[in-house]
């Protein structure tokens, strides 16, 4: 404490001039307009400028309580809307129970993602006990992104579409033809649309969409558009490659969609899509 003191002794002239300096500044200031006014204006942007990153700082840290809010107000949504919008047969008929689909929906964040495997899985922070299924099929904004392997409490694991065991039941939107989408373990923006013969009339840039003839997407989920479409060399069907809508590496919140009528179709041998284990 001695040692303080000696300093600050040290500095008294400094200390006395930068006291007389501040009082004179402020007196200045204080009985002149013209001057009051700029240091008021300077004060004030400072202030302001400190408080926007302030703001910028905070609001950042808070973005993901944000989104995690709006992913499970969109899935709340999605409940409601597929409530009030029974699906309905081209009849306008109400079906039958067996035949309705009635989806619910969940989201979840991403938490781990792999895309440069043969076989890539997606790890999701909501598990059984958020009521969380193996089966469910999983996608975001922008298109399908896979489907529910596994689960455990509090965690599930996501067989990703870029995965070359798995298969999605899908269609070209704009003329109905069903095919089925795989990837090819190439590109983790391509994929293949398989099983469509050669007499079909393709054009690139049609949109590719889930086909709804499955337990586990509803019907138009967007998968991506046509890139290119080639003769099939050793088949009879065509060689599709497709655009996907999702970009796999940029995954954070997802949604989960359960088909309640799923067990029943299962049991009649409707489901189409199949995962490798």
């Amino acid at each position: 404490m001695q040692q303080i003191f000696l300093f600050l002794y040290r500095l008294r002239a400094l200390l006395l001039f930068l006291a007389l300096e501040l009082l004179a500044v402020g007196i200045i200031f204080t009985h002149n307009s013209p001057q009051g006014a700029v240091f008021f204006n300077s004060s004030n942007k400072l202030v302001g400028n400190l408080l926007s990153v302030k703001n910028n700082f905070v609001s950042y840290f808070s973005l993901y309580t944000a989104n995690q809010a709006l992913a499970e107000k969109n899935a709340e949504l999605l409940n409601k809307l597929d409530r009030v919008s029974p699906v309905l047969d081209s009849a306008n008929l109400s079906i039958d129970s067996v035949l309705a689909k009635n989806f619910e929906f969940w989201s979840a964040r991403v938490i781990n993602n792999s895309i440069h495997l043969n076989q890539n899985y997606i790890t999701l922070n909501k598990g059984t006990k958020d009521g969380i299924e193996e089966g469910m099929g999983v996608f975001n904004e922008l298109g399908v992104v896979g489907r529910v392997k596994g689960t455990s409490n509090n965690f599930s694991s996501v067989i990703s579409l870029l995965n070359t065991n798995l298969l999605i039941s899908s269609k070209i939107k704009e003329t109905e033809v069903f095919g089925s989408i795989k990837w090819d373990g190439l590109k983790s923006n391509e994929a293949k649309l398989l099983y469509v013969p050669r007499h079909v009339q393709i054009e690139p840039g049609q949109e590719i969409v889930t086909s709804g003839y499955n337990a586990v997407f509803p019907e138009g989920i967007m998968i991506g558009k046509v890139k290119s479409v080639n003769p099939g060399s050793e088949t009879n069907y065509l060689d599709i490659s497709v655009s996907l809508s999702v970009d796999f590496s940029k995954l954070n919140f997802i949604y989960l969609v359960k088909n309640d009528s799923r067990e029943e179709l299962d049991s009649l041998g409707i489901e189409m899509e199949t995962a490798g284990p």
